[in-house]
C-alpha cells in the first residue's frame, strides 16, 4: 500500500496526539476513577460485517435525539461505544479523535459517541475533557439497549471499548472490540475509514 506524504503526517500526528493524551488531561485527572484491571472482553457480539447496522435514536449531550438511520445515503457512520465516564482510558481515547477529525472528513464520516452513562455525567466529563467535534450520546435508558442491540454490554453494565464502522447503506463493514484496558489503535481507525471512503 502507497501512502502519500500528507496523510502519513496526519497519521503521525494523531499518533503523537494519542500518545501525549495523557498530559492534556491533567487538568482533571484529580476526578478521575481509575477500576483497576478489568476482563479485557466480556461480552458475545450480535452482529457481523456485512449485515445492516441495529437502527437506534439516541439523546446527545446537546440536547438533541440522534437517529442512526438519518445518515443512511448520506454518510458513513463510526460508532465508538466507551465503558464509562470519568475513566483514565475513555478520557484519553475520544479528546485524541479531535486531531483525527480530517481523516472522518476525507472520507464522509460521522464520529458517534456512546456510553451507558446519563446526559447529566456525560455532560460533565465533556466538559472537563473539553470541546469534541463529534456527538456524545446516552445509552443510560432502557440502560445499555443500544450496546445489547450490538452485543457489546458487559456483565458489570458498562460497554466494551468497541468501534463499529457503517457504510452509507447503513451495512456493518467492520467491527473491532478492544481490549477494554487499551485505547483502540488509530490505524485501525484509519484503515477502515479509508475502506469506506473508497466505496
Amino acid at each position: 500500500m502507497r501512502w502519500s506524504f500528507l496523510p502519513v503526517l496526519q497519521l503521525v500526528l494523531c499518533c503523537f496526539v494519542f500518545s501525549t493524551a495523557d498530559a492534556a488531561n491533567k487538568a482533571f485527572t484529580e476526578y478521575i476513577y481509575d477500576p483497576g484491571t478489568l476482563k479485557p472482553i466480556d461480552s458475545e457480539l450480535r452482529v457481523s460485517v456485512g449485515q445492516p447496522a441495529p437502527d437506534f435514536s439516541l439523546s446527545s449531550v446537546k440536547g438533541e435525539k440522534i437517529r442512526l438511520s438519518d445518515y443512511l445515503n448520506k454518510r458513513n457512520v463510526v460508532l465508538s461505544f466507551v465503558p464509562a465516564a470519568w475513566t483514565p482510558v475513555c478520557s484519553d481515547q475520544w479528546p485524541g479523535y479531535n486531531i483525527a477529525k480530517s481523516f472522518f472528513d476525507q472520507n464522509e464520516a460521522v464520529l458517534l459517541g456512546i456510553t451507558v452513562d446519563n446526559i447529566p455525567t456525560l455532560h460533565a466529563w465533556t466538559l472537563q475533557m473539553g470541546e469534541l467535534w463529534f456527538d456524545v450520546l446516552s445509552d443510560f435508558w432502557p440502560h445499555g439497549q443500544v450496546a445489547e442491540r450490538y452485543g457489546v454490554l458487559r456483565t458489570d453494565g458498562t460497554a466494551e471499548r468497541a468501534l463499529i464502522f457503517i457504510n452509507k447503506k447503513g451495512i456493518i463493514s467492520g467491527i473491532y472490540v478492544s481490549d477494554i484496558n487499551l485505547r483502540p489503535p488509530l490505524e485501525v481507525v484509519v484503515a477502515e475509514l479509508k475502506k469506506l471512503g473508497s466505496k
